[in-house]
């Protein structure tokens, strides 16, 4: 990026760099971003009557481009540039245009200076620094690898296996060695003594199971295989077992990464899975649409049935059936006394439809009971997060009769309680962010302690770092989930430097190209979400009353607004009612197209319809923000918002019921990590609009199955969405195309199937890999308690003093 910079200033574009830093030098603002930057640019490009080709082409144009940020200084302007995906620049250019490369420090340094909070005199401020180490593990060196750690780390660890095979083989062999079932020896028993002895043994296994019937059960040739030094675990008939001894007997004499990643899949080395899902209300029933309790219950609950399904067939198909194996799923969370009619309250609750998961509820220690005895806002959680996990360690102890082989983080607080669980059990750890709130709130890191007592993003950015730091493997969604897009940056970049103006810098937060990143997008159920088409799976009571509620029904108590014309085209959305979901903003946009008005109806289903029923700050004010819109623009007639709580089954309808009409999907949300109900809507059938922040962008191909939109640009959404509707309206097929388009989308992507074994196979690549580089992590795992001690556990104790008096 320097060798642009100083071809602009060898060129003739250098005096259009002067005048376009004298438009930015009249600018109000300090700190301008992205869009303030290309809006800029554009406004000068037209006043100056600048050509297309010097917009996009010319040596400036690809300069603003690339830039990410400029900060006014009072002689100088900073570009944060990034040139690729996962890469940062910093450059000064100084008044009379000279150029200086930054250090990371210095621009951490500019930007408290941006804010008043730099203080040089009072000594220097604490960095935080986990690039070292990595410096153990294998880096990935391209971007768009990102995001594909296992494949990467096959590739590693296979050719490790080739280049060292006697240290290789010999890990492996005692890998194979750890693996018990309830105390029963599983894969190999002490009749093996060595890798060598290993690689004959299986030979001669090969040759005896050659000569058996394909289908003949394992149980008929057991002994055969013990008194040869093999246990139960290789396959459940003759030819299962012979597939699995000759993807070995192939790893041990030629390793390459497919045939590392098909044997360690088949190890049954999982059986009890611990999904840690802390705040909220997590419940099966009467909770979704409360503060905190959204997506990620519907994904947790979801995750767990089609693990303990996936972890059965595994068990079965390694000829485990003989030694009665029940695997276990237990979702962790947080038992509240004062449950509002929930079973939050209770301690087990099987989850419905599994032989064995469960939600386990702990209690959070007594403290002020005003806190502990309700439901504690995910942004004040985090005294209680220590003794939580201290806590659940010994009721999953006691329900499991031992360790669990997989600890699944979800969200900030479950990925830190993940953490100490893991470390404390000695087990692998999974987490999964759904929205790192640094990513959603902005500057939200350089006005932390003005935000802290809202939100106390000390303690959260914090223990961001320390949890995804520590976890073996992290899974997202999406690819720009972890790095972004080329023109934007992704949730976990933002955390790779950044400053806590007075509390610390972050000179390398996390390694993105570290192996540890696997994108492996959720399922929808399609148990509750199927086509509308489907007539002969749906119950025709549940569609009368769902369609009754939705257009006609009268309650003042959970439905607000009547419909002048119920016939209209149903514009629908579904969501908690918050600042980020945005389902104010989606309301404007209607209130300001009045031709939009005049062809479809707004239906909300979001939250609470009265302030004085919500516990929740954002969701009041949000509440008193759409009565205003509905005021302000006289949308009487036109809209229908209903605060009611719904079943998965029925909320599954209430989607069919939309399309029925020929209804629309909109998801405003300013950021969307993923996108549950985007997925529900589109396997339902609805054309979706979805925001183009996020990960909506991987879900839905614009204008082939979906459509992009930008909530920040109410004009342009609102004119997009009309601009379907007409065209609907004159080729009533266009709608059907788009729904079908849709629904084909989501089944050829988007299954618990392919999630659970993708998941499960992870798991063991993970274990395998933390098994052989166990002793290269403890310095890490030793950084990330010490900051733990003292930095995140004393600011907790802080707002756990001023919990006392709530």
């Amino acid at each position: 990026m320097s060798e642009l910079l100083q071809a602009i200033l060898d060129s003739e574009e250098k005096n259009d760099l002067r005048s376009l830093i004298s438009e930015l030098r009249q600018q109000e603002k300090k700190y301008l971003l992205r869009n303030d930057i290309l809006s800029l640019y554009g406004e000068y490009c037209s006043k100056y009557e600048k050509s297309e080709q010097f917009y996009r082409a010319s040596h400036l144009g690809k300069l603003i481009y690339y830039t990410q940020e400029v900060i006014q200084e009072e002689s100088s302007l900073c570009f944060i540039i990034r040139p690729k995906i996962a890469s940062q620049e910093v450059y000064r250019l100084t008044a009379n245009l000279n150029i200086e490369p930054m250090t990371v420090q210095e621009l951490l340094d500019l930007r408290d200076r941006l804010v008043n909070k730099y203080n040089p005199n009072e000594g220097d401020l604490l960095e935080l620094d986990f690039g070292p180490f990595y410096d153990y593990s294998p880096i990935i060196r391209d971007p768009k690898n990102i995001g594909k750690g296992v494949q990467f780390l096959n590739r590693y660890l296979s050719g490790k296996l080739f280049a060292d095979a006697k240290q290789g083989l010999e890990s492996l062999f005692y890998f194979l060695r750890l693996h018990q079932y309830n105390g029963v020896q599983l894969l190999i028993n002490e009749r093996i003594k060595s890798q060598q002895q290993l690689s004959d043994q299986v030979k001669k296994a090969l040759v005896f199971v050659s000569d058996r019937p394909n289908e003949q059960p394992y149980e008929e040739f057991r002994f055969d295989l013990q008194i040869m030094g093999f246990e139960p675990g290789w396959g459940n008939t003759a030819m299962r077992v012979r597939e699995t001894l000759g993807i070995l007997d192939e790893l041990m004499d030629s390793p390459d990464p497919q045939t590392l990643e098909a044997f360690i899949s088949r190890i049954p080395m999982i059986f009890r899975i611990v999904l840690v899902s802390a705040h909220g209300w997590f419940g099966q029933e009467g909770v979704l649409g409360r503060p905190d309790t959204g997506g990620q219950v519907v994904y947790v609950l979801d995750q767990a049935k089609n693990l303990e399904k996936q972890l059965q067939e595994d068990a079965m198909l390694a000829g485990l059936g003989g030694l009665n194996v029940k695997p276990k799923v237990i979702i962790l969370t947080r038992l509240i006394p004062n449950s509002d009619g929930t079973l939050c309250n209770q301690r087990l609750e099987k989850v419905y439809d599994t032989e064995n998961a469960w939600i386990l509820r702990v209690p959070l220690r007594e403290f002020n009971p005003n806190m502990t005895q309700n439901w504690i806002s995910r942004f004040e959680f985090w005294p209680y997060v220590e003794t939580f996990a201290i806590d659940a360690e010994k009721e999953l102890r006691a329900e499991f009769q031992g360790r669990p082989d997989l600890i699944v983080g979800n969200y900030t607080d479950g990925n830190l309680i993940a953490f100490l669980l893991s470390r404390r059990l000695g087990v692998t750890q999974c987490n999964i962010a759904h929205a790192l709130e640094k990513s959603k709130y902005l500057f939200s890191n350089l006005y932390w302690q003005d935000l802290e007592d809202k939100y106390h993003f000390s303690l959260q950015f914090t223990a961001d770092l320390l949890a995804m730091n520590a976890a073996n493997f992290i899974i997202s969604s999406t690819y720009q989930e972890i790095v972004g897009t080329a023109d934007s940056v992704g949730q976990y970049e933002s955390l790779k430097c950044f400053t806590m103006p007075e509390l610390y810098h972050v000179v390398n937060g996390i390694e993105l190209f570290s192996p540890k990143f696997n994108v492996v997008p959720p399922g929808v159920n399609e148990t509750c979400y199927f086509p509308y088409t489907r007539t002969e799976d749906r119950i025709e009571s549940d569609r009368a009353r769902l369609e009754e509620m939705l257009f006609t029904l009268e309650d003042p108590k959970e439905i607000f607004g009547t419909l002048d014309d119920p016939k209209k085209r149903p514009l629908f959305s579904m969501a908690r009612l918050d600042r980020i979901k945005n389902l104010t903003g989606l309301a404007q946009c209607f209130g300001q197209n009045k031709e939009l008005q005049e062809h479809c109806n707004l239906i909300l289903i979001a939250g609470k319809l009265r302030v004085e029923e919500s516990g929740d700050n954002e969701e009041r004010e949000e509440i008193v923000k759409l009565y205003r819109i509905i005021e302000e623009y006289n949308l009487h007639g036109k809209i229908r918002w209903l605060g009611v709580r719904l079943t998965k089954s029925d909320s599954g309808e209430v989607y069919r019921v939309i399309g029925d009409r020929q209804g629309i999907f909109v998801q405003p949300a300013l950021f969307e990590a993923f996108g549950l109900t985007i997925l529900e809507s589109m396997i339902s059938g609805l054309p979706t609009f979805a925001t183009q922040f996020g990960g909506p962008l991987e879900i839905i191909q614009d204008k082939v199955n979906g459509f992009y939109i930008n909530p920040t640009n109410l004009e342009e959404t609102g004119n997009k969405i009309l601009e379907f509707v007409k065209l609907c309206d004159q080729k009533p097929n266009y709608w059907i195309q788009i729904s079908q388009k849709g629904i084909e989308r989501v089944y050829s992507t988007y299954t618990w199937k392919i999630h659970t074994s993708k998941l499960l196979s992870l798991a063991r690549i993970y274990g395998f890999w933390n098994f052989i580089s166990k002793e290269n992590r403890e310095d890490l795992l030793r950084y990330i308690e010490a900051l733990f001690y003292l930095i995140y556990k004393p600011r907790a104790q802080q707002l756990l003093e001023q919990h006392k008096y709530r």
